[in-house]
């Protein structure tokens, strides 16, 4: 069974949180979890395991990238006492797989971990509109410089996939545009996912838009 940690910084506490303490809603959503500085959360972090880390550590992008480069099956989720959608995208771009409030109520926290543990995103609605009108936009000023993003290795077929699904598109409304099943596109879908070394429908936004 897998572990939260919060990574904690000696010193200044967290909003929401005593001195050397994870927020105290964090506390309550999951009172099995452990918190510790770098060196106590690399000797306990195992494959599966979710990190938690706050952007009012001046080094939080760093850390996320470190704790994947160490522990790549770890799951990561950036919160923050005041969210942004930029900040989120950066949160995105570190590898973060949720982003949401520091002091969010218990279940909420809860349900940020459940979504991240089943292989989903959790990010605001605000931000996936965002990125959902950039990769739009990245496409468009491709067709209109003939410089699209690099899809070589996709087929033709991966490739209308790609281009819809980073339009925003549905599986369903992937399926009836291109008059093939669901379960099609899902494989499809896959195999994208793949070979562009991404994890997720939004990693392929971010990768088409140019952010990710």
């Amino acid at each position: 069974m897998s572990t939260q940690h919060f990574l904690i910084e000696r010193g200044a506490p967290l909003t929401g949180a005593a001195p050397g303490l994870p927020p105290e809603r964090w506390i309550q959503a999951f009172p099995e979890g452990r918190w510790s500085a770098w060196s106590g959360l690399l000797a306990a972090l195992a494959p599966d395991d979710g990190v938690w880390v706050s952007v009012e550590r001046p080094d939080w992008e760093q850390r996320v990238g470190d704790v994947l480069q160490r522990q790549p099956g770890a799951r990561v989720i950036v919160v923050s006492a005041v969210p942004q959608e930029a900040e989120g995208l950066r949160a995105l771009q570190a590898g973060a797989r949720g982003y949401c409030h520091q002091v969010a109520l218990p279940q909420v926290l809860r349900d940020v971990e459940q979504t991240v543990r089943l292989g989903g995103l959790w990010v605001g609605a605000e931000l996936v509109q965002r990125l959902m009108s950039a990769s739009r936009s990245a496409l468009e000023r491709s067709a209109a410089t003939s410089r699209e993003p690099d899809l070589s290795r996709l087929s033709d077929r991966e490739a209308q996939v790609a281009r819809l699904v980073a339009e925003g598109k549905s599986n369903k409304e992937v399926a009836n545009r291109l008059f093939i099943s669901e379960r099609t596109v899902k494989a499809h879908l896959g195999a994208v996912f793949d070979k562009l070394g991404v994890r997720d429908r939004l990693q392929l936004v971010l990768r088409l838009s140019g952010q990710g």
